[in-house]
């Protein structure tokens, strides 16, 4: 059976009496595009630094290939690591940034500018060899300090929120690129990550953090259409979580229910409440906010509870959004987008 790139066992880190990561069991498959997601202070970017040998774990261990590395030195694991701030040399050319990694392990000179630029190449900066980090756009200078961590083919690729940094239309463009990068390389990439749309967007598989330990691990879609707690549920993009006597009166079932907004659909009070397959409330709106593609509807239910709505404009103009606050409506949607968390 081949080793899996990284394995975790109770991996633990303690700083003084605050607990940073509290017993974590993690298997990474060779060659997959891993994401480690969660808010600030939820663990994942000290397990990430564990991983590279950057912090020392309180206890448990961690297996590289197989190979325990839980006390190797970081130039002694078969990793590296981008950071959001690049850290390039602004004293040397791109090519040289990207070649300094095989120039300290003393690479030949030719075979140095050879895997340079075919590194350039792979993240498509052909011909910005010559020039320095100053000369070149964010997106660019993250490329280049992509590139200096493919030029040596480590078995794993660790990245620590590296897009962080990137304007929301220059961030899309490299989620995309990324993805596309990795699948080319076929490296195991480990992504960390608070952005729930950037780690669906690119990953194999998600482990969703919250206070040290980790809630879920699945596909992107597994994560969000089937949220294992309430709190991967709310996290993980926009969720309805119906509890108490609300979930009583609209679903018949006591415990806690989720249900995401776009499963909802927001008909007139009148409408039929649908076949035995749906679930049904009516209640008043609250507020409408106009988004664009798309609005959002909060509706207090006359059963209790509070669900938000969120439904393409097809037909909806902004000058229409003003008008649905106040109006009593019905909401809708398939039993099946139900989903019953742990309490």
């Amino acid at each position: 059976m081949e080793a899996s790139a990284i394995r975790l066992r109770d991996l633990r880190k303690s700083f003084g009496d605050t607990s940073a990561v509290a017993g974590v069991d993690l298997e990474i498959r060779d060659g997959e595009f891993f994401s480690m997601l969660g808010p600030s202070g939820s663990g994942k970017t000290t397990v990430l630094r564990m991983v590279a040998g950057f912090e020392s774990p309180t206890s448990g261990t961690i297996e590289l290939a197989g190979q325990d590395v839980t006390r190797r030195a970081p130039f002694e694991r078969d990793v590296h690591t981008v950071f959001q701030d690049y850290a390039l040399f602004p004293h040397m050319t791109v090519e040289q940034n990207v070649a300094y990694s095989l120039r300290v392990r003393r690479v030949p000179k030719a075979e140095r500018l050879v895997r340079a630029r075919k590194a350039l190449a792979e993240v498509r900066l052909e011909g910005f060899g010559g020039r320095r980090p100053s000369q070149l756009s964010g997106g660019q200078r993250q490329r280049v300090a992509l590139a200096r961590a493919l030029v040596g083919r480590p078995r794993v690729l660790l990245l620590d929120e590296p897009l962080g940094a990137l304007d929301l239309k220059l961030r899309e463009q490299m989620q995309i690129e990324l993805k596309a990068l990795q699948r080319e390389v076929g490296i195991t990439f480990v992504f960390v990550t608070h952005d729930q749309e950037e780690a669906l967007t690119m990953s194999d598989r998600v482990a969703v953090f919250h206070q040290g330990r980790i809630e879920q691990v699945g596909t992107p879609a597994e994560i969000y259409e089937r949220p294992a707690t309430a709190f991967v549920a709310s996290f993980v993009g926009t969720s309805n979580l119906l509890t108490g006597e609300a979930a009583l009166r609209v679903l018949g079932e006591s415990g806690t229910h989720s249900v995401r907004p776009e499963k909802i659909r927001v008909l007139e009070e009148t409408a039929d409440p649908g076949e035995e397959g749906h679930a049904t409330a009516v209640g008043t709106v609250a507020e409408v906010v106009y988004l664009g593609d798309a609005t959002r509807f909060l509706v207090d239910l006359d059963g209790g509870g509070r669900l938000t709505a969120l439904q393409q404009n097809l037909d909806t103009s902004a000058d229409d959004v003003a008008a649905y606050r106040g109006t009593r409506v019905r909401l809708r949607w398939q039993r099946r987008h139900t989903v019953q968390v742990p309490d």
